[in-house]
């Protein structure tokens, strides 16, 4: 049995600005507990993240970050954790894939959520370089350029109703080529979107994942300096939150306190888990914002 005062589960972005603020307490035994997995992991470069005007990737911040929070002592374990349970009240149990158990005073979920990408050759390379998923982060990378939405159905059209004001060139493919309604139809037809019901082959690219184009199964090529993806069905990781007893919504994100970030009794999130924009910078601010009411809520323990 490994103790601890915080367990943050999850080593991106939301997590590695806890632990750095939960380190520099000096007073605490913290660890973060990461599979290695996530958005940050894939983005190859982020453009809106104050002081990096020439982008920086994702992993660069992971390795920093993680750099940062071993300096003032936090520890890290790669590991999934599969299961949360109360062992009674002031102790929260995890277990990890790995059969270790780990228990803490205080635990962080950081877990965030995962995109749906179909196996289609040459497209994740390209994600986060030159291809996006948020029109918030990005939405400026591809204004007035060439640009070609590969999604499915609804969430695609949706997506392109969003895009269409940043470019007059955009073209979406249907690579599911699943149902949109008539009305969506309309829309994009006068909003100036182009629209293809096609299966994808392969996304074309130079070195180091700058896109140019997209190859469908009936050997047509498209030709194009940007892309974006919106498959719909992406994946939040709430299980953990569940167990602990915080309160999901519909779309199976964890509802938490806005000011604190606690979303039950022990229980803070951080990140893409939550009920906001899904943004780096969003993250970061909710990782330190959820640290200081940690510490706070374990000095308490203390005193007590």
């Amino acid at each position: 049995m490994r103790e601890f005062d915080c367990i943050i589960v999850g080593g991106g972005i939301a997590g590695l600005q806890a632990a750095i603020q939960l380190g520099r307490y000096l007073s605490h035994r913290v660890l973060v507990v990461d599979a290695g997995e996530g958005r940050s992991t894939l983005c190859r470069t982020y453009h809106n993240i104050l002081g990096y005007p020439d982008g920086v990737s994702g992993k660069e911040l992971r390795a920093l970050g993680r750099m940062q929070a071993e300096q003032t002592g936090v520890s890290f374990e790669k590991d999934r954790i599969i299961e949360a349970i109360r062992v009674h009240e002031e102790k929260v149990r995890l277990k990890g894939s790995s059969g270790t158990v780990y228990e803490t005073k205080t635990v962080l979920l950081a877990t965030g959520l995962s995109d749906r990408v179909p196996d289609i050759p040459g497209l994740k390379p390209t994600l986060g370089r030159t291809v996006y998923v948020c029109p918030d982060c990005d939405g400026y990378e591809i204004q007035g350029k060439r640009t070609i939405l590969l999604g499915a159905g609804e969430a695609g059209a949706n997506m392109a109703m969003t895009l269409i004001k940043r470019t007059d060139d955009l073209l979406y493919i249907n690579h599911e080529q699943t149902a949109i309604s008539a009305d969506l139809h309309r829309q994009m037809k006068q909003a100036g979107v182009r629209y293809l019901e096609a299966a994808v082959q392969e996304v074309q690219q130079m070195q180091d994942g700058h896109i140019t184009g997209v190859l469908t199964e009936d050997g047509q090529i498209f030709e194009s300096e940007r892309g974006f993806i919106a498959f719909g069905g992406n994946r939040v990781h709430y299980e953990l939150a569940e167990q602990l007893g915080a309160v999901i919504a519909d779309n199976k994100h964890v509802e938490a306190n806005p000011r604190s970030m606690q979303a039950a009794p022990q229980v803070w999130i951080a990140g893409d888990l939550g009920l906001h924009a899904e943004q780096a910078t969003v993250a970061m601010g909710e990782g330190a914002l959820a640290a200081i009411w940690i510490h706070k809520a374990l000095q308490k323990l203390v005193k007590g």
